[in-house]
């Protein structure tokens, strides 16, 4: 299994918010058994993007490789992840060798080359001060996608793009966590609660500048697809407009076959 036109690409258009459930206590109340504590009221989120890109190999395919593809794990904006997310381990299919990859440090990615699409399983470990659970997505890998015409041509310049955007929840955080990225830019943080100061920025920044691991200037990066809320909010629009409109002709169909004689 291992394995010209505009970009072809295919946007998962059900964006989810993965909640990462802590033990809410008030402010300045009790702390965990590491002297930690939460910020009640407050929600820490990280937009995030699960993707792959694919090439198509042409002359060079052989059997068992046909396309060169990268898997990835980046922030929706090209940011550092760094600062919120320690490693990521993609699971690929059991033909490959060792097909379980580990990636320590960001930016969080992984090339391959085969032949086949499938599933690729992705466990997220976060920071120690974010979260102690670990994050599970997956992706599966797109090769050749195909429109409602056919197959759509393949070309060794144009690569297939699939992605899908989350949103990483952190809600009552650690107030260490608070701290450290309350002015990254790939952290969005929701309203303080009233009398809660943080400490001038700064340590964000320091920690951004020593990682330098986000993808605005990845190789594949021409490539990535952009997100925003006012696109998930069209696209979900769309998607129901279109649902609608294919129920009202189904129905008009059922209609006209019911009017039918019966003996046609």
């Amino acid at each position: 299994m291992e394995s010209d036109n505009d970009n072809l690409s295919e946007v998962d258009s059900s964006p989810q918010k993965l909640r990462m459930f802590g033990m809410g206590r008030t402010i300045d109340d009790r702390e965990d058994e590491s002297g930690r504590r939460r910020i009640k009221g407050v929600e820490v989120y990280v937009p995030i993007v699960c993707g792959s890109v694919a090439f198509f190999l042409g002359k060079r395919a052989t059997d068992y490789k046909t396309h060169k593809w990268t898997v990835y794990v980046r922030g929706a904006t090209n940011e550092d992840l760094g600062v919120v997310i320690k490693r990521v381990i993609f699971h690929l299919h059991p033909s490959f060798k060792n097909p379980t990859r580990v990636v320590d440090s960001p930016p969080f990615a992984l090339s391959e080359c085969g032949w086949g699409e499938f599933k690729i399983d992705i466990t997220v470990f976060l920071q120690t001060d974010v979260c102690e659970k670990t994050l599970e997505l997956s992706h599966v890998l797109k090769l050749n996608p195909e429109n409602e015409y056919g197959p759509i041509p393949k070309s060794i310049k144009i690569p297939i793009v699939a992605e899908s955007y989350n949103e990483i929840v952190f809600p009552d955080p650690f107030e260490s966590f608070l701290t450290r990225v309350h002015n990254h830019p790939a952290v969005h943080i929701s309203k303080l609660p009233d009398g809660f100061n943080l400490p001038p920025s700064g340590v964000a920044e320091s920690y951004h500048q020593l990682r330098k691991g986000d993808t605005k200037d990845h190789p594949l990066s021409q490539w990535f697809l952009t997100f925003s809320e006012a696109d998930e909010l069209f696209k979900l629009t769309a998607v129901r407009q279109k649902v609608q409109a294919d129920i009202a002709k189904l129905r008009r169909q059922l209609i006209m076959i019911d009017g039918q004689p019966e003996g046609l």
